[in-house]
């Protein structure tokens, strides 16, 4: 009897013991559900002000929750980003911000000149021509300097002054004659002439274009993209930009753009005939004509009308600080 006894007391306490062990297993982790996400929308990479031009790397598809996806938004799959770059933004945007189709202007389109232009600037055409214009290696969104070929003359007679001054740095292009984009044959951008160019400067400098087409030439000087960063330095040793002390990188870079997105004036450099060959003359002539000489009435006549009395050549001769004229062949 003892023996069936602790038999049947050790059958119970194994089976309390497989019941006790069964029921304190490990947790089953339960599948959190994917939260599901709409088509991927096209967003600003980063900041675009108003008159920007889209490149590739200024905006990239983004996934966007599809309850908040807009029939204005560029999808993936259906926008053609080919037809997007060389657009204009029209309304600024921010990063992260998603594009809209009214937020853009295509090249032909109504007011795109307007909305390439930056807040303040105007559009004023010179005209161009092969020799002028770097034969036609100038599209638009290209940076050029702005050179006057002028030829001064004086009241004295005597030889010109040929001089060519850069009078404007830095100068964006909008346009070629009627064209606002580029055209691309095979991959390859075509190389047409063209007799204007459309040009964005400040008020100011719109005048002082103006002023110079009517007594010189203008040409145009292709400039080199790797010229930013020396010309924001210039920029800076002038004064005209001033960065904050302990600002970041993304600080400095956003100085340098805005700095380098507008023409410079002034500091301008010139060449004359004399540097270019010993037969030019280097300085201006003269602008005031010689002042007649009259000869002093006799006792008993009357003064007639000045008669001019002409003078021969001279030559100027400085002793220190002054300035005397010896006539030519005189001791």
């Amino acid at each position: 009897m003892l023996l069936v006894v602790a038999l049947l007391i050790a059958t119970g306490t194994a089976f309390m013991a497989r019941s006790m062990l069964s029921g304190t297993g490990a947790p089953q982790a339960d599948a959190v559900p994917v939260q599901q996400t709409g088509p991927k929308v096209l967003v600003a990479q980063r900041a675009l002000p108003v008159g920007t031009i889209v490149t590739a790397d200024a905006m990239s598809f983004q996934d966007w929750p599809k309850e908040l996806v807009k029939d204005a938004y560029f999808l993936d799959g259906t926008a053609d980003m080919s037809k997007l770059l060389g657009t204009v933004v029209r309304f600024p945007m921010t990063a992260g911000q998603p594009i809209t189709q009214g937020a853009l202007v295509a090249p032909g389109d109504r007011g795109f000149l307007a909305a390439a232009l930056a807040p303040g600037m105007r559009a004023v055409t010179i005209p161009v021509n092969a020799k002028t214009g770097v034969g036609g290696f100038i599209f638009p969104g290209d940076r050029v300097d702005l050179l006057l070929t002028q030829e001064v003359r004086g009241n004295d007679g005597g030889q010109a002054l040929n001089a060519a001054e850069t009078i404007l740095r830095n100068v964006r292009v909008l346009a070629t004659d009627q064209s606002t984009e580029n055209e691309i044959v095979d991959g390859k951008t075509v190389v047409h002439a063209f007799q204007t160019v459309t040009i964005e400067v400040t008020p100011r400098i719109a005048e002082k274009v103006a002023v110079a087409q009517e007594f010189g030439k203008l040409s145009l000087s292709l400039r080199s993209i790797a010229d930013n960063q020396g010309e924001f330095d210039q920029i800076l040793a002038s004064g005209d930009v001033k960065v904050p002390e302990g600002a970041t990188k993304k600080q400095e870079e956003d100085l340098m753009r805005q700095a380098m997105s507008r023409p410079v004036e002034g500091a301008t450099t010139y060449v004359t005939g004399g540097d270019v060959s010993r037969f030019q003359r280097t300085t201006r002539p003269s602008m005031a004509a010689p002042a007649p000489q009259m000869a002093a009435p006799q006792m008993g006549q009357v003064a007639s009308a000045p008669v001019a009395v002409r003078k021969g050549p001279v030559v100027r001769v400085t002793r220190g600080k002054e300035t005397v004229e010896e006539p030519v062949g005189s001791k």
